[in-house]
């Protein structure tokens, strides 16, 4: 007779075992659910098949169930980079009776941190077939090119290997992920990005009050105008004078040019501004402190959400403001400039081409791309008023928000990222982070940030 697979045994937490294959029908039979009981377990045993591995190995990382190995010299998938002495408990399959106790000694805070990191493996590595091939092509390439590659950390914490760019750096202080674990903070000064679609024909047009506001923040280090007008860009005469560097560039008529990893942008932080959007100095320094101490999210102002619409079958889009929102518009918004780097040279092709050629959604997606890294959701800070377009001034290129297809599109933008990722990435939240004292009913001179008081 052929050899079958044996199925593990899930074991509880209290070290007794739980039969699931020899007794699957009779547990079916007596109500039992082979994929709950798995789901619910703490350790699932994962012993030899039909060679050394098992299926059973994969469907235990799926359900968060610690592996307890109990096939001996059976070298575990991409072990050359994986630490697996963080997700699975190794047994010896000639002894089988002491699993009980070898599990029972498991202290608690040792069983969380398993579990976690089986769900990291499972979500980074192992959870399609296409991330399966992808971390085998990475690892050969970091083979090859060793100058250029992960380290092991890179590969063992999140967001995993495969959102981490060796391209862009081999320095773990180089990305957002890891500041707290380094026990470091990102730099102390923001690179103001303003993308600029209409010609400058009046000196009070919104973008040259913005960027007296911006300049004026002590943390901003330099602005960039992202140029992105048909007609071409005014002499720097025509610009107002600024205490910090002024840098007009050409966006080449393209939305995603304003998620360039432009070489000019030298700090940490990026602040991403529309041409109209209104704030004040102050608005600015508090979003950049609370970024410091979120650099992974995005840290903004204007908020939308997404939600299941069960009667289309698909995601919506909604600008309705309500106390939970899963986006923040980048129109307003601080974040880590390696997303620049992420944006243009993780997301395939075909999604920047499509925010292009509509002129929309590059926001959206964005926060698709970080939701998906982090797996948290961005972060609303207080301003002193809601966040609205600004009609453009007469004769000039309408906004594109005024179009009636643009909320159309960003409707099936939402359903077009999603499949791309294959899940939905972004994450609600009903957090919004205000300054101490905001809104209290105590002197304003007592307020640090007192203008975001005055209506």
């Amino acid at each position: 007779m052929a050899p079958v697979d044996i199925c593990p045994h899930v074991l509880d937490p209290s070290g007794s075992i739980r039969h699931t294959e020899d007794e699957e029908q009779e547990q079916l039979a007596e109500g039992f659910d082979y994929q709950e009981l798995l789901h619910n377990s703490t350790f699932c045993l994962v012993p030899r098949g039909r060679r050394l591995g098992s299926f059973r190995f994969l469907e235990s990382l799926q359900a968060a169930c610690i592996p307890v190995l109990l096939s001996n010299g059976w070298e575990l998938p991409f072990s050359d980079v994986i630490q697996w002495n963080q997700a699975v408990i190794e047994g010896d399959e000639r002894l089988l009776l002491q699993v009980p106790s070898t599990v029972r000694a498991v202290p608690n805070k040792r069983v969380l941190e398993l579990r976690q990191r089986t769900q990291m493996l499972w979500d980074a590595y192992f959870s399609s077939v296409d991330k399966i091939v992808l971390t085998t092509l990475e690892i050969i390439k970091d083979r090859v090119f060793s100058h250029l590659s992960r380290n092991k950390y890179m590969w063992n914490s999140l967001p995993g290997g495969l959102l981490v760019l060796p391209e862009y750096s081999t320095h773990l202080a180089h990305f957002p992920f890891y500041y707290l674990g380094l026990g470091v903070s990102p730099g102390h000064e923001f690179t103001a990005v303003i993308h600029a679609v209409s010609p400058l024909v009046s000196q009070s047009q919104p973008i040259m009050k913005l960027l007296q506001v911006v300049s004026k923040s002590k943390y901003c280090s330099q602005i960039i105008i992202l140029w992105n007008s048909e007609k071409p860009p005014p002499p720097r005469s025509k610009w107002p004078p600024m205490p910090v560097p002024l840098i007009v560039t050409d966006g080449r008529r393209k939305t995603t040019s304003r998620f360039l990893p432009h070489v000019a942008i030298e700090t940490e932080a990026v602040l991403s501004l529309d041409e109209d959007t209104v704030l004040l100095t102050s608005e600015v320094n508090f979003a950049f402190l609370v970024w410091r101490s979120f650099p992974d999210r995005i840290v903004g102002y204007p908020p939308r959400s997404h939600f299941w619409d069960p009667l289309k079958h698909a995601w919506g889009y909604t600008s309705k403001w309500t106390n939970e929102y899963s986006i923040v518009l980048t129109g307003a918004a601080f974040y880590h400039r390696y997303y620049n780097y992420l944006f243009s040279h993780y997301l395939p092709q075909s999604l920047r081409t499509l925010v292009d050629q509509t002129s929309n959604c590059e926001d959206i997606l964005m926060n698709f791309l970080v939701s998906a890294a982090t797996h948290l959701p961005p972060i609303k800070v207080a301003q002193r008023k809601q966040y609205k377009e600004v009609p453009p001034p007469q004769g000039t290129k309408s906004a594109t928000w005024a179009n009636p297809e643009h909320f159309a599109q960003r409707q099936e933008c939402v359903n077009t990222f999603a499949s791309w990722f294959g899940y939905m990435p972004l994450v609600h939240s009903q957090l919004r982070l205000d300054p101490v004292l905001f809104k209290d009913q105590v002197s304003v001179l007592r307020k640090k940030y007192k203008d975001l008081e005055r209506a």
